[in-house]
């Protein structure tokens, strides 16, 4: 029945495909969300995976419209794919029935990012005379001189660092490492956190709820959390009045715009972020085609 194979595709996902916990989340939600929709509609909690075709599918996105945006119900849609593409692979199924299941169409959004000079205020803002401003300093240069995830930067441990060639190892989706350099500030940033504050988090918490092994920690000497950094982030964002629409991953977006700005190779900039695909990489050469244009509109004669 349908739970039985829900259960073992998830057990897939975690210890074979070694998917990150908030991926395996996102397929949890979505997989659940289409069982009890089935569950209403054939008022009955035992789904046999022989009721499910294409037009059980559609019918559901169909559902999902007035209350979903079509980034979501596209990526629920992709959720059942590759649920029904294992179900293939496993010999319950002849066919995967969302297969031919047409994605809705989604416009794509150019990923907002900051200035050179809005980057160089934003990153400046935290107080360093503080435990926590140097802390949060060290976070906010560590994430522009690298393009890492917030993710990526949680798990970093101590021992991941190469101090004397500027260099941390990254742990990124599906436990695929690569190593990213950054720049003297980003160190110095990180020597003063390290130096003066991190000490200071680990000797006020109990020794039984330290984390002596991560690079960045929360007051009481744990390991700092996505959630934690996209909240700190929020409250820097409201102390730069006129910088709008930045979240934790435009740091990210800001460091690729950069790079390809000042000359760097595409294929480079894809190593850097850990990207998978090249295609996912050039989105950014369509942000500095824009930045081109609105320059030459700006600056030529006739334009």
């Amino acid at each position: 029945m349908l739970q039985e194979y829900l259960d073992q595709f998830l057990q897939h996902l975690k210890y074979e495909r070694n998917v990150s916990p908030h991926t395996l989340r996102n397929y949890a939600s979505d997989l659940d969300q289409f069982k009890l929709y089935l569950c209403g509609v054939e008022k009955r909690d035992d789904i046999p995976l022989s009721t499910i075709d294409r037009l059980t599918i559609r019918e559901w996105m169909a559902s999902l419209h007035g209350d979903h945006k079509k980034t979501s119900v596209a990526r629920k849609l992709a959720s059942l794919r590759t649920f029904f593409q294992f179900l293939v692979r496993e010999g319950k199924l002849e066919s995967n029935p969302a297969k031919m299941v047409a994605t809705p169409k989604i416009e794509r959004k150019l990923p907002n990012h900051l200035s050179m000079e809005d980057a160089v205020r934003f990153i400046e803002t935290p107080d360093i005379n503080t435990d926590l401003g140097r802390r949060d300093r060290a976070i906010l240069e560590f994430l522009y001189a690298t393009g890492i995830r917030v993710g990526e930067l949680v798990s970093i441990d101590l021992a991941d660092i190469d101090f004397r060639e500027r260099m941390v190892r990254v742990t990124g989706k599906r436990k695929k490492q690569r190593i990213v350099p950054f720049g003297e500030p980003a160190l110095q940033s990180l020597m003063l956190y390290l130096d003066r504050s991190r000490t200071v988090f680990l000797n006020e918490c109990p020794e039984t709820e330290r984390d002596p092994n991560a690079v960045f920690l929360h007051r009481r000497g744990g390991r700092l959390t996505t959630r934690s950094v996209g909240r700190m982030i929020d409250k820097y964002i409201r102390l730069c009045a006129d910088i709008h629409d930045i979240s934790p991953h435009s740091l990210r977006h800001t460091f690729a715009t950069h790079l390809l700005d000042q000359g760097a190779d595409l294929r480079d900039i894809q190593e850097l972020l850990g990207h998978a695909r090249l295609s996912t990489t050039q989105i950014y050469t369509q942000v500095s085609m824009e930045k081109m244009i609105e320059v030459y509109d700006r600056a030529h004669p006739k334009a």
